[in-house]
């Protein structure tokens, strides 16, 4: 396999990574409700309570918050569904890097913008929620995780462009 066909499966590779990671995290956001009693259930199952009681309290708050909103307020939940349309928009426009890397490189920089975008929201936004540091730290770990595949991607995007570079012929005027 040449250059150009190792470099363009590698960031096809790591770009479908990324999507189907972030589909997915899109997708859990719709069933929140039912996610949250299931993950209690998980916990208190495995004794989570016991050696986690501090992550077990905030499952169980949590959960409290989403049964209310859903039987009392359950418009609100509206917001999550928007939350989780927005995941799987962003996943298709990572669909013009698959198909042109080299051209559509903006699109993984602004992707990279984004997850470095997560920790200051997280920073800012969870303490004015109420949101306890360990969970906001756990937040700002989509930002970190998130960028490595598009850091990834976009060196081997700067590859692949340096290799499609047309050659310069010595002696040829310029």
């Amino acid at each position: 396999m040449n250059d150009r066909a190792a470099l363009l499966k590698g960031i096809r590779g790591w770009l479908a990574l990324f999507v189907v990671c972030l589909v997915l995290s899109g997708a859990t956001a719709f069933p929140l409700v039912h996610e949250l009693r299931w993950t209690e259930d998980v916990l208190t199952s495995l004794s989570v309570p016991h050696y986690l009681p501090a992550l077990a309290d905030w499952i169980e708050r949590v959960r409290q918050g989403l049964d209310t909103a859903d039987a009392d307020y359950p418009f609100l939940l509206y917001g999550t569904d928007w939350l989780a349309f927005a995941h799987l928009v962003i996943a298709v426009a990572f669909y013009g890097p698959y198909r042109d890397p080299v051209r559509n490189i903006w699109v993984v920089e602004f992707g990279m913008i984004a997850c470095a975008g997560i920790i200051p929201l997280a920073l800012v936004c969870g303490p004015i929620r109420g949101i306890p540091l360990w969970w906001t730290v756990i937040d700002m770990s989509f930002g970190v995780i998130g960028i490595v595949p598009l850091y990834v991607v976009r060196k081997k995007i700067k590859r692949l462009e340096a290799v499609l570079a047309p050659t310069p012929v010595p002696g040829a005027a310029t």
